[in-house]
């Protein structure tokens, strides 16, 4: 798999924190990470290319239009979790993907600093 930075993600991301569309959530990434039917949905009323701000990693020898181009979700297609940006650098880390790891490490003190002067 031939994964990287999504810069695009990271710098709509970005722009969500700054404008408190955040969740400091303590609670664990998978109840509140997307599911297909919740996918399906967004990209029902949406581009695919807004479904791929919502991720960290792109995998460009994947189609274009498909899903499988997208990898490390932070956020539920509202607002940029907290526990989703942990999930994704932890994973990222995991994997060797560093470059991915540092953005998600970048996004959640972001996060963490605007939630606390929020």
């Amino acid at each position: 798999m031939s994964l990287h930075l999504n810069t695009a993600a990271v710098k709509f991301a970005r722009q969500l924190i700054a404008d408190g569309k955040l969740k400091n959530d303590q609670g664990h990434w998978g109840q509140h990470n997307p599911d297909t039917s919740q996918e399906n949905k967004f990209l029902e009323k949406h581009e695919i290319a807004e479904y791929g701000q919502w991720h960290l990693g792109l995998d460009e020898t994947k189609g274009e239009d498909t899903k499988g181009r997208y990898h490390f979700p932070y956020g539920d297609f509202k607002t940029v979790h907290r526990d989703g940006l942990i999930a994704a650098k932890e994973r990222a880390a995991q994997q060797g993907y560093h470059d991915i790891e540092k953005a998600a490490d970048e996004l959640l003190q972001a996060l963490e600093k605007k939630a606390a002067h929020s």
